[in-house]
């Protein structure tokens, strides 16, 4: 217990001093909400992986997912590497890097203000994030609890307002600067113990070919007729699985939080290192999630899903393992869910400051006063996720939970396609926009109140978040090509960053003269 109290004790104070050593950092709004821009590829690839896995994905998803599909589950999280890692970097981060910075905008909303000219764009992009941003918050720290509770016997409450006021600490002290510094340290913890966990889990069956021999004889009638169907290679209902993969990938595209790292990076080099560290770090974090929770059948004797549900999965997974590696696994999960809860605050709250409260509420806010706000504001997210947290723990309160499976779907159906068509297509509408907004957030709010008038196979919040997402990029062309054409100033300023002549050394770019002009 001493050895695992002093590991806590000392993450945390590292997480609060690099939060007091960044306070320089944080004294302008570019610099508290974006790091001044110059964040390099290393820090910008762990701040982009670390706010994407949390203790959601460790405890609950791949409990979950590894449960229903078995080792297929681990095609979630390698999409989750090529589709929401690999493909976001080459398609999104250079282009959201310049159009951002042609347009000064340094939130989503004021991405899409800017972009399509519109102030009820806008105030309407940073409702939604308010409003499904908050209950995703609070579900970061579902999943702690049994793991707090077999490591140190410590309340769920003390573990969420520690975890709350530490987190909060280092963001409204260091700012964005903090945040992604803290995420490195945090990819670290997360990429040793990831692995450490996974050599445990599997010596504890025999090794891997052992495992999965053991895997592929267990059966499920409920689930499906076919023998080893949990040990082959797409998993007893691959259509589903195919959902998760959509809504858990490709759904970074649409997320605030996510795409908001690509403001902030430096040059040129540090998008092409930043997609290889990031993609490297995904395979190894989301990938050995989800192929460690695609074992959790093989502890069936010891779980209860109906009384416990999945999140007591991979804690039942972990039971026997040594005290100093159930320590390491702590530290891990709060390593993920701290790092996702600092992105999202952050997020929320530059973006209820500069886009809502901003020239609307408060006519004439300087610097200072915008960054006094937005350091209120973490404070009042935060509280807020907390109390959530709690009143879902001590009541169980169901209405919570599902809330929170809706939120991703919603951000993600919603901002999408209007995102995405906005980097790369003159055409794109305010109308297509609107459309994109409405048919999103509707559709999943929709779901969570009145699911059983749904079909069959969207009444699952997980494939209707996908359908959404997948529809917005069918929907916003559409409508964009059959509505008025944008303003040509508004598209030719916001793209006219794209054709900006730079200079850069040969290193980075071949020249084209040749050998007989070089003479000349």
């Amino acid at each position: 217990m001493f050895i695992k109290l002093l590991m806590l004790v000392l993450f945390f104070g590292v997480m609060v001093g690099v939060g007091v050593y960044c306070r320089s950092h944080a004294t302008d709004v570019n610099g508290f909400v974006l790091g001044g821009r110059s964040v390099g590829p290393w820090l910008t690839a762990f701040a982009y992986g670390t706010s994407y896995f949390s203790a959601v994905i460790f405890v609950g998803y791949a409990g979950q997912f590894g449960w229903k599909y078995g080792l297929a589950s681990t095609w979630v999280g390698l999409g989750n590497a090529f589709i929401g890692s690999l493909m976001a970097w080459a398609v999104l981060g250079r282009r959201t890097r310049i159009m951002t910075q042609q347009l000064d905008s340094r939130t989503m909303p004021e991405f899409f203000g800017r972009r399509f000219d519109s102030k009820g764009i806008k105030i309407g992009a940073s409702a939604i994030i308010f409003i499904f941003l908050i209950p995703y918050t609070a579900s970061l720290y579902n999943g702690l609890s049994r793991l707090f509770g077999m490591a140190f016997n410590i309340d769920y409450t003390v573990c969420i307002v520690l975890m709350a006021v530490l987190t909060g600490v280092y963001v409204i002290a260091g700012g964005y600067m903090a945040t992604a510094i803290n995420d490195f340290i945090q990819g670290i913890i997360m990429l040793v113990g990831m692995v450490a966990v996974i050599g445990a889990v599997l010596n504890q069956n025999g090794g891997f070919m052992s495992a999965v021999e053991k895997l592929s004889q267990v059966e499920d009638p409920a689930v499906s007729s076919m023998q080893g169907a949990f040990s082959s290679f797409f998993g007893p209902d691959p259509f589903n699985l195919l959902c998760v993969v959509i809504l858990t990938s490709l759904g970074t595209w649409g997320l605030p939080q996510m795409v908001q790292k690509f403001y902030a990076i430096k040059t040129e080099g540090a998008i092409s290192k930043g997609t290889i560290i990031s993609t490297a770090f995904a395979v190894v974090v989301a990938g050995g999630c989800y192929f460690l929770g695609g074992f959790g059948r093989l502890y069936a004797d010891k779980i209860d899903i109906a009384a416990n549900g999945y999140d007591s999965v991979v804690p039942t997974m972990l039971e026997g393992l040594s005290p100093f590696l159930l320590g390491v696994i702590v530290i891990l999960v709060l390593s993920a869910s701290m790092s996702t809860l600092s992105s999202l605050v952050l997020a929320s709250s530059s973006t209820l400051t500069l886009d809502f409260i901003k020239d609307n509420i408060v006519k004439k806010m300087d610097e200072k006063k915008q960054v006094l706000i937005m350091r209120v504001l973490i404070v009042v997210f935060i509280l807020i996720s907390a109390v959530l947290a709690i009143i879902q723990y001590k009541r169980n309160v169901t209405f919570i939970a599902q809330l929170m499976g809706v939120s991703w779907g919603a951000l993600a159906g919603a901002f999408l396609a209007p995102f995405l068509y906005g980097l790369y297509m003159k055409r794109t509408s305010k109308a297509s926009v609107w459309v994109s907004f409405v048919f999103g957030a509707g559709i999943m709010t929709l779901n969570l109140f009145f699911r059983s008038a749904f079909p069959a196979w969207l009444q699952s919040p997980i494939n209707c978040g996908a359908f959404a997402m997948v529809a917005g990029l069918v929907i916003v062309p559409l409508v964009s090509f059959l509505t008025p054409r944008p303003d040509q100033k508004t598209i030719d300023f916001a793209f006219a960053g794209y054709n900006r002549t730079v200079t850069v050394t040969q290193r980075e770019a071949l020249g084209d003269s040749t050998p007989e002009e070089k003479k000349a």
